[in-house]
């Protein structure tokens, strides 16, 4: 049995700590008054400053101006803690449908990983529950911080978001996110029952029943999977859409699910656990984290090229705010998660060096964080965004609460599925 160390445990309760500090600290600093906003913008506009504008000749334009920054700077906090929160819960929401298809496919490599998988996935059900806590707050508690078909104000100007309230709206949101967490919770809760009592199990059986439900439940993920995207993500641009979004976020989260199993197999290696998992697994696992980063490639460059070709106003403005205000981030996911990747995880023998993995590893989720981060912040700071206490903190906030519950869960049972048909395979495997 793995036994959680005292050192891991404080490393992520001071995570924790410094995450809450940070988080309170950009909402404290959040609030500006209308003269402190305009004072900001005067002075951005004497150092001919990006972000100021310049038509002033209007007062009543100058204070719509004035408010719509104040709002933007007013939104920063909830965005970064939104962004982080996402990112660790797709991480967990990834892993699982990964887990469910090495069992819905019975793959006989990937079994001794079957205990890291579900300790990951433990992180799931607090983590979703945390991303529409936040979501439903900023409407509640906030003053429409994420989604701006939310404020019924904004609603009633505009018809396109009107055509859209069947779906965009509150109730529908809540009830649509309970369900996609409940159909997940409950996958997960009986798949690490079912692999649990197989340990100890003179028969099948148990077995048979994880292939059963984890062939039903990735019918449900990839329904599910999508309408979550749409709500949680795209919707914060709801004048916006892309037929290809489900897919585009299953890629991001997929590929940063493997990456993780990646760094916490090393990490438990380096400890003297999992002493049934050989390089051979490494490198099959290194290959899936390359395998994806050209998927999501692909698919990233499918959905741009084709917004880009067809030139459609609605749809290119999208990326028209990326390409003026986060230039850098922008073109910056690309390179991490895509150049970086090709040129660390092409050669085979590098994916099975551990340092080498955990360094391409850790390139690809800052990656995948700041794809998430393209994602939201454009719809709700404009161009006030910054990677800065806001944002730091609310990373070390959530990665705190996911290494604490993550290894927490590995604690509960042995690290091997000793009872699982395809054990001896994946102990023996190698090429």
């Amino acid at each position: 049995m793995y036994t959680f160390s005292n050192k891991l445990k404080t490393f992520s309760i001071a995570l924790i700590i410094l995450g809450v500090l940070g988080v309170g600290y950009g909402f404290m600093t959040s609030h500006k008054s209308f003269e402190e906003v305009e004072h900001l913008l005067a002075e951005e506009s004497h150092h001919g400053g990006g972000h100021a504008e310049t038509a002033h000749d209007n007062i009543n334009q100058h204070e719509k101006h004035v408010k719509h920054v104040q709002h933007q700077i007013a939104n920063r906090p909830w965005s970064a803690l939104y962004v982080a929160a996402f990112f660790f819960m797709m991480i967990a929401l990834g892993v699982l449908a990964f887990y469910a298809i090495q069992i819905a496919s019975q793959a006989g490599w990937s079994p001794v990983l079957f205990r890291v998988m579900e300790g990951i996935t433990a992180y799931l059900l607090p983590g979703a529950l945390i991303v529409l806590g936040i979501a439903a707050a900023s409407h509640f508690i906030g003053h429409n911080n994420l989604f701006i078909w939310m404020d019924p104000e904004v609603v009633a100007e505009d018809k396109l978001i009107q055509g859209k309230t069947s779906w965009l709206n509150i109730g529908g949101f809540i009830i649509r996110g309970l369900i996609f967490i409940a159909g997940w919770a409950a996958y997960r809760h009986f798949s690490r029952k079912f692999s649990i009592a197989q340990d100890t199990a003179e028969d099948k059986s148990y077995f048979k029943k994880s292939f059963r439900i984890s062939a039903a439940f990735l019918v449900f993920f990839i329904y599910t999977e999508s309408m979550m995207s749409w709500d949680w993500i795209m919707s914060v641009d709801p004048h916006w859409f892309s037929t290809l979004f489900g897919w585009y976020v299953f890629a991001s989260m997929f590929v940063s699910g493997i990456t993780v199993i990646a760094l916490i197999t090393i990490y438990l290696k380096s400890k003297g656990q999992l002493e049934f998992v050989n390089e051979n697994h490494l490198h099959d696992v290194a290959k899936f984290m390359f395998a994806f980063s050209i998927f999501w490639t692909y698919l990233w460059f499918s959905q741009f090229m084709l917004i880009w070709y067809s030139n459609i106003p609605e749809e290119v403005t999208y990326f028209v705010t990326r390409f003026q205000d986060y230039k850098l981030p922008f073109l910056g996911m690309v390179v991490m998660n895509f150049v970086f990747p090709i040129l660390m995880l092409m050669n085979a023998d590098y994916k099975r060096i551990p340092w080498f993995v955990v360094m391409a590893g850790l390139v690809i989720l800052f990656g995948h964080y700041i794809d998430i981060f393209n994602m939201i912040m454009p719809a709700t700071v404009g161009d006030r965004w910054f990677i800065g206490v806001p944002e730091i903190g609310s990373i070390l906030l959530f990665a705190g609460l996911f290494i604490f519950i993550v290894f927490t869960a590995l604690t509960k049972a042995p690290l091997l599925v000793k009872g699982y048909p395809f054990r001896k395979e994946s102990e023996d495997f190698h090429y």
